[in-house]
């Protein structure tokens, strides 16, 4: 029986995704030869990459108005893309910070044009909240509006997309199909795939064609969003395996119900682990409730000295990758898609017991 990983990334993946790569892994279907193998041009590959980009739109109900891109670099790469391609209208955009995500995003984003930092909860360090986006105000010269709806490191979230009067851009690494998004409310989506989608290596990017049509032309073509729409994210050879496995995620996704089940299973299984910290007193999580993650739940031990115990322990028990961030400390159970309620189930087994050893 493989053990439970609570890895925040590279993360989870279904053992039915798993075990259908597994059966796949030496030949394609009949053609001869492994996925990895195959030319990302040949006929073979471009019905997988169609199918996956399909099925994505197909989930996430992405409107016409909008392109899908398959990508790489990574979340961080897209810190200084982004404000690269729509920046140079203004030179200035708006900043959520509310979490270490967006301070990078922030620091990256600084280096390339003028970035207003228009709401922030770091308050010393903590970021154990998100600023309400009531309170945001918007620079009258912002090219665009950027925030992180998900902090995986702290555990913090801003569940509602707001509505603002400029172009929205959201960094949704560790959120994305987690649950419905209202897409057309974002002149960009982005997201590394390593947590809800896939192995790493994959960046997907969901776009307003508009928005899009706008790019910085003065860029090298491998930067600019719109090269790589006309050439349906083949520009350059891109990560084939990763885009293959996402597209297994996305039908293990449709056929587990779509969105709308993960939604209700994920938000059960953050309840189960949220309600069972909250009546200990061994136990703590520091973050907002309103602003609590579905996807990365942080906890504090009463005695911090017991930190490295725990984490032996629980490894033993089978219980993986608990550590919390190192910025941060403490234990953090990160709670994708692709972790069941068992796991949840096993986790708060040996909280348990470990409280009873030790409180």
């Amino acid at each position: 029986m493989r053990k439970w990983n609570f890895c925040a990334g590279p993360a989870v993946i279904s053992e039915e995704v798993l075990g259908e790569v597994k059966e796949e892994l030496l030949e394609w279907g009949n053609s001869g030869m492994s996925i990895m193998e195959m030319s990302h041009r040949s006929s073979i590959y471009d019905q997988v990459a169609v199918d996956a980009k399909n099925d994505l739109i197909e989930i996430l109900s992405v409107p016409e108005s909008h392109d899908v891109l398959f990508l790489q670099g990574g979340a961080t790469q897209q810190f200084a893309t982004i404000p690269m391609n729509f920046g140079h209208t203004t030179n200035e955009a708006d900043y959520i910070l509310s979490g270490s995500w967006s301070k990078k995003a922030i620091a990256e984003a600084s280096k390339v044009i003028k970035v207003n930092t228009i709401a922030s909860s770091e308050d010393g360090g903590g970021f154990n909240y998100a600023p309400d986006p009531s309170s945001w105000k918007f620079s009258p010269n912002a090219s665009y509006v950027h925030y992180c709806p998900n902090e995986t490191i702290q555990g913090v979230s801003i569940h509602d997309a707001p509505n603002i009067p400029k172009p929205l851009i959201a960094d949704m690494s560790s959120v994305i199909l987690s649950a419905p998004i209202d897409i057309s409310r974002f002149s960009m989506i982005y997201a590394g795939a390593q947590k809800n989608i896939g192995p790493a290596g994959l960046t997907m990017v969901i776009i307003d064609k508009k928005f899009m049509a706008d790019d910085n032309e003065d860029l090298p073509n491998i930067l600019r969003y719109s090269k790589h729409a006309a050439s349906n994210s083949m520009l350059n050879t891109p990560p084939t395996f990763a885009w293959y496995m996402a597209g297994k995620v996305f039908k293990w996704i449709k056929r587990s119900g779509g969105l709308d089940y993960f939604k209700n299973q994920n938000n059960l299984k953050a309840l189960t682990l949220y309600s069972f910290i909250d009546e200990s007193d061994f136990y703590q999580n520091p973050v907002k409730v309103k602003n609590r993650s579905i996807m990365n739940v942080p906890f504090i031990l009463k005695n911090p000295s017991l930190d490295a115990i725990f984490l032996k322990e629980s490894e033993s028990a089978g219980l993986l990758n608990l550590k919390g961030h190192r910025s941060v400390g403490g234990m953090r159970a990160s709670i994708y898609n692709a972790m069941p309620m068992e796991g949840i189930n096993a986790l708060i087994d040996f909280m348990k017991d470990f409280e009873a050893t030790n409180g």
